[in-house]
């Protein structure tokens, strides 16, 4: 503690007159409370035990399995996926048929393009990360395979292999981030296309010798799935809850259609950042044979990288949605 007339004391004390309370430039921000009104009011069901696992999104189903899964159960099942944005089901033991026949009751399977598809199976895609891995599958924030001009809406991920620590998924209200968008970037960016690109993600894979330390085996620079182009609005309204969720990502957002890269990159991380503040989150551990099940149309995910040294291995697909409007 420094004595009342240390120098360094004296002349904060003069700085602070000289100034108000302006003493300092302020480095963080509040921000407002939000809320999903499902996670505080959720559907009364019939057929599921529904808890909402944040305020902002996801909810956990029990006492469900998915092997036998009835019509009226599953018809509640779509409900709560698009109330809740994402749903974690666990203790299901599901072989790659059981898996590709739950999701195709959510609609068409799409086979993923840029990474070799599971043996046998070639709409699941199976990554498993070893002792040796380095780098994850999924990388940083992003929604599914925006690149696509029908992007999936669902993606279907079910656990085989669970670390004991570390390897969670966090997920991000889309819907959230833009009503919360402040209002001049919100008219800036409303009705604007952006331009999402497969190359984009290209770029962003491990170079060199640490391409090979990743739990899948991607299709090579020349293949056609690493060429894919699409434009999709910056704003998508949502098809069931018509409301309008920010569909933006690193990973595949590379500029607006009416601007260069360099001059979109500045509002792109303005809208990512804005986007993943953690309000607006909720992070799920996984165990093995649990299942989440998430709407890419109104959220993004990023999966954890904290499990160096142990295995982590899971099974994917993805359901086919519509062209972003």
């Amino acid at each position: 503690m420094y004595p009342d007339n240390n120098p360094l004391v004296l002349a904060g004390r003069a700085s602070h007159r000289r100034f108000g309370m302006a003493r300092y430039q302020q480095t963080y921000e509040y921000h407002r409370a939000v809320i999903h009104p499902p996670q505080f009011e959720p559907q009364h069901y019939k057929y599921l035990d529904l808890r909402p696992a944040s305020g902002a999104l996801g909810a956990e189903l029990f006492g469900l399995d998915l092997n036998t899964l009835s019509e009226p159960a599953f018809r509640e099942l779509e409900a709560a996926l698009v109330d809740h944005i994402v749903l974690f089901i666990r203790d299901q033991a599901l072989s790659p048929q059981a898996l590709r026949d739950f999701g195709a009751r959510l609609g068409t399977l799409v086979r993923y393009p840029t990474s070799e598809p599971m043996s046998g199976y070639p709409e699941i895609t199976e990554f498993r990360s070893t002792p040796d891995t380095v780098f994850n599958f999924g990388g940083p924030w992003h929604t599914d395979s925006m690149f696509l001009e029908r992007p999936p809406k669902f993606t279907i991920l079910h656990n085989t292999e669970c670390p004991k620590v570390g390897g969670d998924t966090s997920f991000t209200n889309l819907y959230l981030a833009w009503d919360t968008l402040p209002e001049e970037l919100r008219d800036k960016v409303d009705g604007k296309l952006a331009i999402n690109s497969s190359a984009l993600a290209y770029v962003g894979l491990p170079k060199g010798p640490d391409r090979d330390k990743v739990p899948v085996k991607y299709q090579p620079a020349s293949s056609e799935a690493w060429q894919r182009e699409v434009a999709h609005p910056v704003a998508r309204t949502h098809p069931e809850t018509r409301r309008k969720a920010l569909y933006v990502s690193h990973s595949y957002t590379a500029r607006f259609s009416d601007m260069t890269q360099a001059e979109s990159l500045p509002i792109i991380k303005q809208l990512h950042d804005h986007a993943v503040q953690p309000n607006f989150t909720c992070r799920f551990r996984w165990q093995e044979g649990t299942l989440a099940i998430w709407d890419n149309r109104c959220c993004m995910h990023f999966p954890h990288n904290d499990y160096a040294g142990q295995v982590r291995a899971m099974r994917r697909v993805i359901v086919e949605g519509e062209r972003p409007v």
